[in-house]
C-alpha cells in the first residue's frame, strides 16, 4: 500500500514540474531539477515490488539525469 501511494505521489511531482514548466512558473533550474529527482525516487520505490523493470529503470536514469542538471546547475550559479 505504502509503495502505491509513493508511485501516485511521484506521478504527481512530475506532472505538477511539467505543468509549472510549460506554464513558465519555474524555469529549468534546481527546483524543475528536484521536483523530478524526487518524482523518480517516490516512482522506483512504487515500481520496485512490483518488479516492473522497464518503468524502474526508466526512473533510475530519470533521477540520474536530474542529478546532473542539479549538478551542473549549481556549478554554473558559483
Amino acid at each position: 500500500m505504502i509503495f502505491d501511494i509513493l508511485g501516485w505521489i511521484g506521478m504527481v511531482l512530475v506532472l505538477v514540474a511539467y505543468f509549472l514548466l510549460s506554464l513558465e512558473k519555474i524555469s529549468n533550474g534546481i527546483l524543475y531539477q528536484a521536483l523530478n529527482l524526487l518524482a523518480a525516487i517516490f516512482m522506483a520505490i512504487g515500481l520496485y515490488p512490483k518488479s516492473a523493470w522497464f518503468s524502474f529503470k526508466l526512473q533510475v536514469v530519470w533521477g540520474l539525469v536530474a542529478i546532473i542538471a542539479i549538478i551542473k546547475i549549481t556549478k554554473k550559479s558559483k
